[in-house]
């Protein structure tokens, strides 16, 4: 068997791992797209870590002051110490990566960017992103316990794994206010992406949000092109198919979706396939109980009607009827602007609100909301112009 055989038939994940590994000692420009960053917030970044980072966009503008961040996929730690920044010393920032070579790296600056920032907030962590309860740091501890040598210790790993994963998440649920990734998600294997975006969601408080810079292919990938390992270490082949990748996270859970960016020219195109650099940012806070406080909302356009995640038909300057949850989410990014939020005249205390049949989209008779003994009527003030406290 000739070498470039055995170099087709390599495994997706020993191909990933590697050429990253190489990539973390000598600097491999074919692994990246050019990104435009913050040079203020570059400063403070040792120049090794820089020329070693490898992605395609830059999804750090969708962090907050405060938040808690976890970075998929943090290879030599660029975006988390752009991360640990923003959040500022309140805020902090953990990076996930399976590539040791790479941990390696990002641990070794860290003291030296704490130092110039003035706070350390960042924490590196070994373990795969579609698996995020599973500290691989923890496992090797508990394997040079107890090595692999026979399937019975074998099958005790597995034990050993669901414990760690059940006693000490590395990373808990509900307890990261933003998930960032910049183009790794490409590299997970296909059957497990589904898993990939479910942990995103898991690990996501509710109102916290994902913002996510990957490859992705304008038409699926033939079999053929995904079995070649330079290609899909590269970032290319194992690329999401856009549409495909905007219905993970519906899929997954998430609402308030947006492709924020997406690049016009194609970063590399082969066989005729273009595959180029988006961003995408969805939100988590859409679960929960439907209740009835007689509220509605107006949408003001500019299209005929819009559909949200749920199926719920907004017609433009129709007052629609929306649960309570409907009726918040819609106050908050990313829908701020859009729709005009109409408040019954009596409150209904949630304690008291009964179930919304939110498998409707209905308009909401206005007596719903000012009541149906409403007959107030308003004194003439007449040139309300010249009249501030009338108008």
């Amino acid at each position: 068997m000739n070498d470039s055989t055995t170099k087709k038939r390599q495994p997706a994940e020993a191909s990933v791992h590697e050429r990253y590994a190489a990539a973390a000692e000598a600097v491999e420009p074919a692994l990246c797209c050019p990104v435009q960053y913050s040079a203020e917030l570059l400063n403070i970044i040792p120049q090794e870590i820089i020329d070693k980072d490898y992605g395609c966009g830059d999804p750090t503008p969708f962090v907050q002051s405060g938040d808690t961040v976890l970075d998929l996929g943090s290879g030599g730690g660029k975006l988390c110490f752009i991360a640990a920044q923003v959040v500022g010393e309140q805020g902090r920032v953990i990076g996930v990566d399976c590539n040791h070579t790479m941990l390696n790296l990002a641990r070794q600056h860290a003291p030296t960017v704490a130092e110039r920032v003035g706070y350390a907030n960042v924490d590196f962590r070994y373990g795969l992103i579609q698996d995020l309860k599973l500290d691989l740091d923890e496992l090797a501890v508990e394997l040079a316990k107890q090595p692999i040598s026979d399937p019975t210790s074998y099958l005790a790993l597995r034990n050993i794994e669901e414990h760690l994963r059940d006693q000490s998440p590395m990373i808990p649920d509900d307890s990261v206010d933003c998930v960032l990734s910049n183009c790794v998600l490409n590299l997970v294997r296909g059957q497990d992406r589904r898993q990939l975006f479910a942990e995103i969601f898991r690990v996501l408080r509710k109102g916290g949000r994902a913002a996510i810079s990957d490859i992705v292919s304008d038409e699926t990938v033939p079999d053929r092109l995904q079995q070649d390992p330079e290609l899909w270490s590269g970032c290319i082949t194992g690329a999401f198919r856009e549409d495909e990748f905007m219905k993970a996270f519906e899929e997954a859970g998430f609402h308030g979706i947006e492709l924020v960016k997406r690049e016009v020219r194609p970063w590399r195109t082969v066989e005729g396939i273009e595959f180029r650099s988006v961003t995408v940012v969805a939100h988590k806070g859409k679960q929960g109980p439907c209740l009835e406080r007689n509220q509605a909302v107006v949408y003001r356009g500019p299209f005929k009607q819009v559909v949200d995640d749920d199926g719920h038909t907004y017609r433009r300057g129709e007052r629609i009827a929306v649960c309570d949850k409907t009726f918040q989410l819609l106050q908050q990014e990313p829908y701020v602007g859009l729709f005009d939020a109409i408040e019954p005249r009596v409150d209904i205390p949630i304690e008291e609100a009964s179930t919304f049949h939110c498998r409707r989209s209905i308009q909401r008779d206005p007596r719903e909301t000012k009541g149906r003994d409403y007959h107030e009527t308003s004194a003439d003030c007449g040139d309300c112009g010249t009249d501030e406290d009338c108008c």
